[in-house]
């Protein structure tokens, strides 16, 4: 399971380049109306993957920061099978979005609202992946500060990175926009 955990993680480190990439070959990707949040998602992300993993290395398996089970056991099948499901929805939402999905906060004039796929239920799908990814390394880590630190910080980021894009799609694409964002939720089907 470690390896499947290991393959995932190495593709979906994999897929951010490849978009990072996308972008410059397209000449997109400007900053200009991102605030930054593209490289605090970047740096939290990060920060809470490698918190997890010095984490899971440093407690002692008497330790009341380890989960029963982990590491090694249940987390780790756990995780690994979020971090692939939360792989597998950043991957769905960038292809039902196409060219119009960005690594940056872009919206193109006369751009069309999106209600496939699954931005049919949820707005921000490619950050639910993404969360899913993270939460699945702080519980096959099998530590619950590790599990916390990977909710919390990316989880702020995240947040703040919604604030902007939603703000941007308003002001971009309008009513159509506002009319969508009323029959959706924002990164948890039915829920939020």
């Amino acid at each position: 399971m470690a390896i499947a955990l290991a393959v995932a993680t190495v593709g979906w480190l994999a897929f951010e380049v490849v978009l990072l990439v996308r972008d410059r070959v397209r000449n997109q990707g400007s900053t200009t109306g991102d605030r930054g949040t593209r490289q605090l998602n970047f740096l939290l992300i990060i920060a809470a993957v490698v918190v997890a993993d010095v984490l899971r290395k440093l407690t002692s398996a008497h330790s009341p920061l380890r989960i029963p089970g982990g590491p090694g056991g249940w987390t780790l099948t756990a995780g690994t099978v979020i971090v692939w499901l939360g792989l597998l929805v950043r991957i769905w939402a960038v292809v039902t979005l196409g060219r119009s999905f960005r690594t940056t906060v872009e919206v193109d004039p006369g751009q069309a609202v999106v209600s496939s796929g699954p931005y049919r239920q949820i707005r921000h799908p490619s950050y639910t992946g993404l969360l899913l990814i993270v939460i699945g390394v702080g519980i096959a880590s099998g530590n619950w500060l590790a599990l916390a630190v990977c909710i919390l910080l990316p989880g702020a980021a995240m947040l703040r990175r919604i604030g902007v894009e939603e703000a941007e799609l308003t002001r971009v694409l309008g009513e159509p926009y506002v009319a969508y964002q009323s029959h959706t939720k924002r990164l948890i089907p039915g829920l939020w």
